[in-house]
C-alpha cells in the first residue's frame, strides 16, 4: 500500500510538474526528485502534526518584536538578504550577471517546492488554527500551502551557491541561510518540520546546480562581475 502511495504521489508531481510551463535553464526535468527526497510530513490532525503545530505556537509566541519585523522583512527572500554576511556594498542593481543567475535559481527551485507542495497540501499553522496565530508575518489563501518549506529551501540554496561567490565568508553566509528558514517559524508561517525539508530540498538543489554546465558557465561570469566590482 505505502509503494503504491508513493507512486500515486511520483505520479501527481510529475503532472504537476508539466503544467508548469517554466523553461529549465540549469535542472533536467524531474530534477529533483522532491517526492522520492522528502519524508511525507506528519498527517493532518495526527499526534505528530499536533505536536509540530504545538511547537510551532510556543516559538511563534516566544518571537520578539525585532524577530518578527525581521521575519516580516523577508517574506520576499532575496540574495541581497545576505549582505549582512557578505558586506554592506553588495545591493541591487549593481551585479546584472549575478542578479540574473540567481533569478534563475530562484524559479527553479520555487518550482521545485511548489510542485511538492501542491501534492502535500499541508495547511500552514495560521490556517488551521489562526486565533492562535494574530501575529502571523504572512496570511495568504489556503491553498498557500505548507511543506516544504520555500524560504528555508531557497535560503539553503542562495547560502550553499553564494558561498562558492564568496568562500572567505562561507560560515556567516551559511549562518544566514539557516536563519532565513527558522524565521519562518518565528514568524508563525511554517512548522519546523517545513523547515527541515527545505534544508534537505535545498542541500539536494545546490547539488545539481553545481552539476550543471550552464550554471558552471554563469557562475564563471558571475564571480568574475564581483570580482572587478572588488578592484
Amino acid at each position: 500500500m505505502k509503494n503504491l502511495f508513493g507512486r500515486m504521489l511520483q505520479l501527481v508531481a510529475l503532472m504537476v510538474a508539466g503544467v508548469t510551463g517554466l523553461p529549465a535553464a540549469y535542472l533536467p526535468p524531474g530534477t529533483p526528485d522532491t517526492i522520492a527526497l522528502l519524508a511525507l510530513p506528519p498527517e493532518t490532525g495526527s499526534a505528530e502534526a499536533k505536536a509540530d503545530l504545538e511547537n510551532t505556537f510556543v516559538i511563534h509566541s516566544a518571537a520578539t518584536p525585532a524577530e518578527l519585523a525581521l521575519a516580516k522583512d523577508e517574506n520576499k527572500l532575496t540574495i541581497f538578504h545576505f549582505a549582512p554576511a557578505i558586506g554592506a556594498w553588495f545591493v541591487p542593481g549593481k551585479f546584472p550577471k549575478t542578479e540574473a543567475l540567481f533569478k534563475t535559481v530562484e524559479a527553479e527551485s520555487k518550482a521545485a517546492t511548489d510542485g511538492a507542495k501542491k501534492v502535500y497540501q499541508r495547511p500552514r499553522p495560521y490556517h488551521l488554527e489562526p486565533a492562535r496565530f494574530p501575529h502571523s508575518v504572512e496570511h495568504e489563501d489556503p491553498t498557500h500551502y505548507s511543506y516544504p518549506s520555500g524560504h528555508s529551501t531557497r535560503g539553503t540554496v542562495f547560502a550553499l551557491l553564494l558561498a562558492e561567490l564568496f568562500p572567505d565568508r562561507r560560515e556567516a553566509i551559511l549562518a544566514k541561510g539557516r536563519e532565513a528558514g527558522w524565521l519562518r517559524v518565528l514568524g508563525g508561517v511554517h512548522y519546523p518540520t517545513d523547515v527541515y525539508a527545505g534544508r534537505v530540498l535545498g542541500q539536494e538543489l545546490a547539488r545539481d546546480f553545481l552539476h550543471s554546465p550552464q550554471f558552471q558557465a554563469d557562475l564563471a561570469a558571475a564571480k568574475a562581475e564581483l570580482a572587478a566590482a572588488a578592484k
